[in-house]
């Protein structure tokens, strides 16, 4: 903390004396950057401010940073032509969406402010958005429409496409709505490599948008770039993006400076927008309207709020139908590292041939009103059939004639061997009441924190996931939900096993915080394999909230232990 947070604090509208409180507490703390001088670290790492470029992450994970000047080396810029005509109307790696959402980063007003000055240098020059560009400005705060109309350049945004479509999660969340018809049916009809330029947090496969084959990170001046780009093939530091009067155009002259963009921060971003925001949200009113009843009435129509079924004794995921064993758990799906919490419960738009999309059309929904996934978080029928229901997915119980893992959300009824829809395969084992298993490589869970990550695959039977390694917060939501996450020692995973789905599993050994525990296959030939697991059930906490079945029981234990 120094006079930089101190200064950012009162630019976005503390008041003096929380100002001071920091500034006090971070003194004293010793968190203070003046008392931190003479501190001594394990290790020391440097880092060259001057080397820093403009840079994306992409395609399929945030963390695959890639510099804009090393794009072409990583295959994803090269040479790209407009289609001849009748053939088309993209090129191939069209950005089809081009989004500046995600409330982090539009909570910084030099991001925002510098898209805002690229959009007002490029319609000085006549540059256009591409028509096959979908584009939006989604803002975390209603202070960015202040500071924009007070510096004069919201209509900039708006002339190129970028006018505010939403204060809330948008396209970051997988929220950005339906494409132009015309569009959407030409990709399809195409096959066409199409792709999405967001400024989110996210961006894995299958999450920003059903026809969005991948998606790339980006500030949100670099967003406005590839609007007017149009695909990322284009290579967005040495190609023209138009020629004015005989001189050839590229990001640099459009680019503003960093002086230019502080000079509009200081001028038109002030505390006073962020206090008239902000104070009215959490000022205390007193209701005068009609008292009503604390139950909620629930309404057994609704796809948005249904009665939770986490103390049921029957119904679709009635929990307390089928208390946990532990004893011969069938896989439901057998996957690779990196499942993200976008494989187990993505949050983008619900297509009409999906399971949801059905259920939600039987429901008597318009397809127009099907909403996203996210949406219907408070519905557990259509939640659950969000469940795995990413088609990226990869289950590797289910595999083509030539042997390689078929993508799709996917699975392999057993002991039938009958490939089906996820969903469909969920749907029989909790008929049958048969305790499942997910076996899966490293980093299982990564991603966005969703509770109905570990929610869906509980309600669906499973019991226990057996993986190389966990997510730190999917492995607590598990635990929440009353799974038990087991970890394979070093050396052996689901490859060394050689599992097949044909198998059954089950868990001996004593519960107690990160015990050795044993996980008994018992192979379709009749082979039985012992193999030990380590228990992640971290602490005695923890052990207590999964032996009561979840949070949820456990608070309900408690409520009534004092009540």
């Amino acid at each position: 903390i120094d006079e930089q947070t101190i200064d950012y604090l009162r630019l976005t509208g503390r008041t003096d004396e929380q100002i001071k409180l920091v500034e006090t507490y971070a003194k004293v703390g010793g968190l203070w950057s003046d008392t931190l001088k003479d501190a001594v670290y394990e290790r020391t790492l440097s880092f060259d401010l001057s080397s820093v470029v403009r840079n994306m992450a992409g395609p399929s994970n945030p963390h695959a940073r890639v510099a804009t000047t090393d794009m072409a080396a990583k295959g994803i810029n090269g040479p790209w032509s407009m289609p001849a005509e009748g053939e088309g109307t993209m090129p191939d790696g069209a950005v089809i969406i081009a989004a500046i959402t995600s409330c982090t980063n539009t909570s910084n007003p030099r991001n925002v402010i510098a898209a805002a000055l690229l959009a007002r240098n490029a319609n000085r020059l006549g540059l256009t958005r591409k028509p096959w560009v979908k584009s939006s400005l989604a803002p975390g705060s209603k202070t960015v429409e202040l500071y924009l109309n007070e510096a004069g350049l919201m209509g900039d945004l708006e002339k190129l496409g970028f006018g505010i479509v939403a204060f809330a999660c948008t396209t970051c969340n997988g929220m950005s709505g339906a494409l132009d018809p015309v569009i959407q049916q030409e990709i399809v009809e195409r096959d066409l490599y199409a792709t999405a330029v967001l400024s989110g947090n996210r961006n894995f496969d299958g999450r920003i948008h059903p026809y969005a084959k991948q998606a790339f990170l980006a500030s949100p001046p670099l967003v406005v770039a590839y609007a007017i780009a149009g695909t990322i093939r284009f290579d967005i530091e040495r190609d023209v993006l138009g020629v004015v009067d005989g001189k050839e155009i590229r990001l640099k002259d459009i680019w503003p400076s960093d002086e230019e963009i502080d000079a509009i921060v200081k001028s038109s971003v002030k505390p006073e927008q962020f206090r008239q925001v902000y104070e009215p949200m959490f000022a205390i009113t007193a209701e005068a309207g009609e008292k009503v009843s604390p139950l909620y009435d629930w309404r057994p129509q609704s796809t948005y709020i249904r009665r939770p079924p986490y103390w049921d004794t029957e119904g679709v995921g009635a929990l307390a139908a089928s208390p946990r064993t532990l004893k011969g758990m069938r896989p439901l799906a057998i996957l690779p590292d990196n499942i993200t919490t976008d494989h187990l419960s993505p949050s983008n738009a619900i297509l009409m041939n999906s399971a949801a999309g059905e259920y939600l059309h039987k429901m008597g929904l318009p397809e127009e009103d099907f909403n996203s996934y996210a949406t219907h978080r408070g519905d557990h029928l259509t939640a659950m059939r969000a469940t795995f229901a990413n088609p990226t997915l990869r289950n590797e119980m289910v595999l083509k004639d030539d042997g390689l893992v078929q993508a799709g959300s996917l699975a392999r009824l057993e002991p039938e061997g009958k490939v089906m829809r996820m969903w469909e395969a969920m749907e029989t084992y909790i008929e049958r009441k048969q305790p499942l298993i997910i076996v899966a490589g490293a980093d299982y869970g990564q991603g966005s924190s969703r509770d109905w990550a570990a929610k869906g695959v509980r309600l669906a039977g499973v019991e226990a996931i057996a993986a190389e390694g966990f997510e730190r917060i999917h492995r607590t939501n598990l635990i929440g939900m009353g799974v038990m996450p087991l970890e394979f020692k070093p050396g052996t995973n689901r490859l060394t096993l050689q599992l097949d789905g044909t198998e059954t599993y089950d868990v001996e050994g004593q519960l107690t915080p990160r015990a050795d525990l044993t996980l008994v296959i018992n192979r379709g030939n009749g082979e039985v394999v012992k193999v030990p697991m380590t228990c992640r059930l971290d602490t005695a906490e923890e052990v207590s909230v999964y032996e009561a079945g979840g949070v949820l029981q456990r608070f309900a234990q408690d409520f009534l232990a004092e009540n």
